[in-house]
């Protein structure tokens, strides 16, 4: 039994639950499909990794721990956003509560964990913990597992549902540049993996494992090499979503602008460009 889990998993059903009840009370018309995707999507995955065969043997099993903490921070953020938690928030927590969801998402570490490049940097420092021998303390401490289990999955919340639910309005030259950096991390987090991959040797130094364990685990540098894939398979597949994301964001950015300028008139246009020429005549001075 997997209490930290359990905890947030009883959490997170109250209160989106609670969420659904007062947009009914609201006459707020909630999409059947979010309440789907968050359940059955977004809380099943965090259940069947948790309570699964991933959290079964992650302790003994490379392989099985970096599915599940992989998972955790990319996956399981991805299908729980799909639910849209912050839109249901704001739209039945009343003046005062959506005050106080725009407060938390206005902190300055939450718009840190939602930069793309602060995610970026964040996932691959974690992947390369996986290439030392704090690797083996993360997989058999339990201390070290409820940290996990409690941080990672709200970690990856913070990096990944404001970017998916509050994008649209960015700006244009903003979502160029994050176009930038998650290229940039499709790359890098390509890194841990093959490493993990093609280390000839055992990188945590567990070169064994202990106990009794059922005759078809892997050898501990196969089991290694399983984890590689993973990491690498997971990493890159996760961007893929976040590139189309980004095409969405830009497409509707462009249209919005254009619009912005169809419903200008031809003496404010004309005075637009009188102050971008009189600005780059001033710079070319």
């Amino acid at each position: 039994m997997n209490w930290p889990a359990s905890v947030i998993l009883i959490a997170a059903a109250i209160l989106y639950s609670k969420g659904l009840v007062a947009a009914k009370r609201r006459d707020i018309r909630w999409p059947w499909w979010n309440s789907i995707a968050f359940f059955v999507l977004g809380l099943g995955s965090f259940a069947a990794l948790s309570f699964g065969f991933p959290g079964t043997y992650s302790h003994d099993l490379r392989w099985a721990f970096t599915l599940k903490v992989t998972s955790y921070l990319f996956v399981v953020p991805l299908l729980i956003a799909l639910g849209k938690p912050l839109t249901l928030a704001r739209q039945t927590l009343g003046p005062l509560g959506a005050a106080r969801v725009e407060a938390v998402l206005g902190h300055r570490l939450v718009r840190m964990l939602s930069n793309t490049l602060v995610a970026a940097f964040l996932g691959l420092a974690m992947f390369t913990l996986f290439l030392t021998p704090f690797f083996y303390v993360l997989r058999t401490n339990p201390g070290a597992d409820v940290v996990l289990t409690l941080l990672v999955p709200v970690m990856g919340l913070f990096m990944t549902v404001p970017i998916m639910e509050d994008g649209a309005g960015r700006a244009g030259s903003l979502i160029v540049v994050e176009f930038i950096f998650v290229f940039i991390e499709l790359l890098a987090d390509a890194v841990p993996g093959v490493l993990m991959r093609l280390s000839p040797g055992i990188l945590d130094g567990a070169t064994s494992i202990l106990g009794n364990h059922p005759a078809w685990f892997p050898s501990p540098l196969r089991d290694q090499q399983l984890a590689g894939d993973l990491m690498w398979f997971l990493a890159e597949t996760v961007d893929l979503p976040l590139i189309i994301l980004m095409f969405v964001r830009f497409s509707r950015s462009d249209r919005h602008e254009a619009r912005s300028f169809d419903d200008l008139s031809d003496d404010e246009i004309e005075a637009l460009n009188r102050a971008h020429l009189g600005q780059g005549g001033r710079s070319l001075n």
